[in-house]
Formats: structure tokens, C-alpha cells, sequence
């Protein structure tokens, strides 16, 4: 028993087509991803552009209020002391909330890219039929003779 296992696993093995891809490469070559860096990029700038104007109002208000605090009654200072940090609250949390919806927007905008680009590698790995297919960026060592489906993956894509 132990002896026909010792001849059959090697020729299982070797039966066993590896394939390897780049998969941040073909990312990258999609022509789909300059459409929604340009989306992400239109966003971000308008968040920027109301990022600006918010701390703008902030900068006028305080500046306003170093210049007149000398005059104000302790309850006018402390109210508007109160009216400041608020803002600067705002602000804050404008920013926050920004960044988080740009990454949802971004995974959002994604999402489509990536699952076309999995599904391609899919059809080719097994047009090709590799049992496995591996990133290529994190690997130690690529043999002569394992398949490098990138090729064929970017033409599946339609990408030159």
C-alpha cells in the first residue's frame, strides 16, 4: 500500500499545472481604473473645495475674535470661545467623514474592476488547466516552465 502511494503522488504532483499572474501589473493596465481614479479624483476635490471654504469661515471667525476679545464680556468670550470650538469640531469631522466616503467610494468603484479582472484570470487558469495560480509578486522563485498567465489574461481583458 505504502509503495503504490510512493508511485502515484509523485505523478499526481507532476499532473499539477501551476500558473502565476501580477495581479497589481493587470490592475493596473486595466483601462476601467482611469475612469475611476478621475471619478475619485472629481469627488475629492470637492471635498477639498469644501474643506477650504469651512476652514476658511473658521480662520475669518477666530481672527475676528482675537481681535475683539479684548472688548467682549466674559459671557460674549465664552460663548463665542464655545461657537469656535465647535467649528473646529465640524471641521473635523467633516474631514473624517470625507476619507471614510472616499473609501467606500473607491471600494465601491472597484469592486466591478477587480471581479472582472478575477474572472478573466479564472477562464484562462482554466482554459490553461492550472490546478493553481499564484501571485507572482510574492513569490521567491519562478521556474522556467510555470505558465505566466498575464499574457493571456490581458488578452481575455482585451488589453494590449
Amino acid at each position: 500500500m505504502i509503495l503504490m502511494l510512493a508511485l502515484v503522488l509523485p505523478m499526481i504532483a507532476s499532473a499539477q499545472k501551476l500558473g502565476h499572474i501580477n495581479s497589481q501589473e493587470l490592475l493596473a493596465a486595466m483601462p476601467e481604473l482611469k475612469t475611476v481614479q478621475a471619478k475619485l479624483d472629481t469627488l475629492a476635490g470637492q471635498y477639498e473645495a469644501q474643506f477650504a471654504n469651512m476652514q476658511e469661515e473658521f480662520n475669518t471667525k477666530l481672527a475676528k475674535f482675537q481681535q475683539e476679545q479684548a472688548t467682549m464680556t466674559a459671557g460674549v468670550r465664552e460663548f463665542r470661545q464655545q461657537e469656535i470650538a465647535e467649528m473646529e469640531q465640524r471641521i473635523y469631522l467633516f474631514r473624517q467623514t470625507a476619507q471614510e466616503d472616499l473609501q467606500k467610494k473607491q471600494q465601491e468603484f472597484m469592486a466591478p474592476i477587480q471581479q472582472r479582472m478575477m474572472d478573466a484570470i479564472k477562464k484562462v487558469s482554466q482554459a490553461q488547466g492550472c490546478t493553481y495560480v499564484f501571485e507572482a509578486m510574492t513569490l521567491h522563485y519562478i521556474a522556467p516552465d510555470a505558465l505566466d498567465l498575464m499574457p493571456l489574461v490581458k488578452k481575455e481583458l482585451g488589453i494590449q
